[in-house]
């Protein structure tokens, strides 16, 4: 089989991960939002992200922003929204080598495609690679905040291959930078998997499991010499 399309992980893959804090968001969101109260409703705030997020890591169910702010028992608003994508905004940024990359895919007639576990919308991301001017490159995403489930679940990465146009997982690569959700989803479904080992994955997040990824890359520009293997074998 031939290779027909790459799908990337967004987080730690297509921008380099950043050890946050992830409750500094829920304080900015508080600030706006209670801002007589601000350490209960970030509290509130922070423990319903967290359950959210032990539920994907657990039973791959996914959850929305909006899912989140509801079950802290904070109202949503705009304003605290904006609040929390100005402290999320130096920390998105695409890798450099992606828009090489994506074109370097496009020329070989290979299609492009993201998978993100995320509580994000899809016009928080579109923003973000429209920024970065890597938007049009894309031939599609899928962002688990509109679908049930999360990686590593098969449906996602099935959904995502869905968004491309294809249905034949031996014909696409997944690229991301961790080994449960993006590596172990991948195989399950049959597809080649590329780790790209970054990311320092908080301990709390780690999910033990044994895989062994098609290609291991330092950074992503690297990823063509692998494809250009792959289809010369094919």
């Amino acid at each position: 089989m031939t290779i027909d399309a790459v799908i990337f992980d967004w987080g730690g893959t297509l921008t380099p991960w950043h050890t946050v804090d992830p409750a500094e968001q829920w304080r900015a969101y508080a600030r706006v939002v209670a801002p007589h109260d601000v350490d209960a409703a970030a509290l509130s705030l922070a423990t319903a992200d967290e359950r959210a997020w032990q539920a994907a890591r657990l039973h791959q169910r996914s959850a929305t922003f909006s899912d989140v702010v509801a079950a802290a028992g904070v109202r949503y608003d705009e304003r605290g929204v904006r609040a929390l994508r100005d402290f999320w905004e130096p920390h998105t940024f695409t890798d450099p080598d992606v828009p090489g990359l994506f074109a370097g895919l496009r020329r070989r007639g290979i299609r492009v495609g993201v998978l993100s576990n995320t509580i994000w919308p899809r016009a928080w991301h579109e923003d973000v690679f429209g920024r970065d001017g890597i938007l049009d490159l894309l031939d599609g995403a899928v962002y688990t905040s509109e679908i049930a489930h999360t990686k590593p679940h098969a449906e996602a990465f099935l959904a995502a291959m869905r968004a491309i146009g294809l249905d034949d997982p031996a014909r696409c690569v997944f690229v991301g930078d961790r080994p449960y959700d993006d590596i172990s989803g991948a195989h399950a479904v049959g597809m080649r998997a590329v780790l790209v080992p970054h990311s320092e994955i908080p301990t709390d997040q780690q999910m033990p499991v044994d895989v062994s990824p098609d290609a291991v890359i330092d950074r992503l520009a690297d990823l063509l010499e692998h494809v250009d293997a792959w289809r010369d074998v094919a």
